[in-house]
């Protein structure tokens, strides 16, 4: 019991990260098609400023459980992932030297130089998470002894790369709902233009992505013992139809949550497909670790049970508190207050 419910709060995590951090990594990979002027490229930036480092502690969060909770799964992840977990790595570190760096230097090149760098930082983040988890989906090629048989590009494999540009376009359409949300003006209708243009792909690449999953994994083998988790799918395309009912009415909150609806789905979706597997093996089945053979010992398992109880909702209203205070957009105006990005 104590290993399901970590396994639930482990995807609860990352569909997090997905979710907050996602708009950030969105907006970034839209730099270059929304930020006409120096304006416009500074309202996205300060549009993502209050939040993204914030939002990456669910993603250390999600890191940690794995350690924690299931250290074999954590070995073998960051084992048999490791290139592409570098590049995120290192990507991340660059956005955020962008963030800070931009703006040092009152020099049209500089800032150029930043711009490209920001968007890079972005766009490889939502290119390998989705390469990552749709690796992960469809099995790696690890043996009964933990040692991973491939390389970065065994990695780039149909369903991989389908499930880069699945991730890159569902970050982008969250990223174009909330820069709708925060700025005014032009940019605010070629943000919307942008969500607008975004939802017809993302829904043609989801239904592409779920016809693949069928022949490329063994997620729908779940499903199909457990019919009750056809909600999870269900719950992703209701979001997605949701985000496009709520766009056109103009609530661009309402799009958003239903954005994020979509992306929890979309998580939930794989995870609980791979349930209780968590690096299963594409070599062999009795090497797949799982949520039980992989897992620390129950009494760990209960610590952080009742840490997780304690600090996770404080995490919450903090971040609640921090979105709340800065929901206001971003104008002109405030890009001359000296902590603006």
């Amino acid at each position: 019991m104590l290993e399901t419910t970590w396994f639930v709060l482990w995807a609860l995590l990352w569909a997090a990260y997905f979710v907050l951090d996602g708009f950030d990594l969105g907006m970034g990979a839209l730099l270059p098609f929304l930020g006409k002027t120096e304006t416009d490229r500074r309202i996205m930036y300060n549009a993502a400023g209050p939040f993204w480092d914030g939002n990456e502690v669910w993603l250390i969060a999600a890191g940690g459980v794995t350690f924690a909770a299931f250290p074999t799964a954590y070995a073998l992840m960051f084992s048999a992932l490791y290139a592409p977990l570098l590049l995120l790595l290192f990507a991340l570190i660059f956005r955020a030297v962008s963030f800070e760096f931009r703006g040092k230097v009152e020099h049209a090149s500089w800032r150029s130089f930043w711009d490209g760098v920001h968007f890079l930082a972005n766009l490889l983040p939502c290119l390998l998470l989705g390469v990552a988890f749709a690796n992960l989906f469809m099995g790696i090629p690890v043996d009964a002894q933990g040692i991973y048989h491939g390389n970065l590009l065994k990695l780039l494999n149909p369903y991989g790369l389908a499930g880069g540009v699945f991730f890159l376009c569902m970050f982008t359409l969250h990223g174009a709902i909330w820069l709708a949300i925060k700025s005014r003006g032009q940019l605010q209708t070629s943000a919307l233009a942008a969500a607008t243009m975004l939802w017809p792909l993302m829904l043609a690449l989801l239904v592409v992505f779920l016809i693949m999953t069928a022949f490329y994994t063994k997620l729908y083998a779940n499903y199909l013992a457990m019919p009750a988790l056809f909600a999870l799918p269900l719950l992703a395309l209701a979001g997605l139809l949701g985000a496009r009912a709520m766009l056109r009415a103009g609530r661009l909150w309402l799009a958003w949550g239903c954005s994020a609806l979509f992306i929890i789905g979309v998580t939930y979706f794989g995870v609980m497909g791979m349930y209780p597997g968590m690096i299963i093996s594409s070599l062999d089945p009795a090497a797949t670790v799982t949520a039980f053979n992989g897992s620390s010992s129950p009494l760990t398992l209960k610590i952080m049970l009742g840490v997780a109880v304690v600090m996770v909702p404080l995490v919450l209203i903090y971040q609640f508190w921090t979105y709340r205070i800065f929901s206001q957009p971003v104008t002109a105006r405030e890009l001359e207050d000296d902590h603006a990005y």
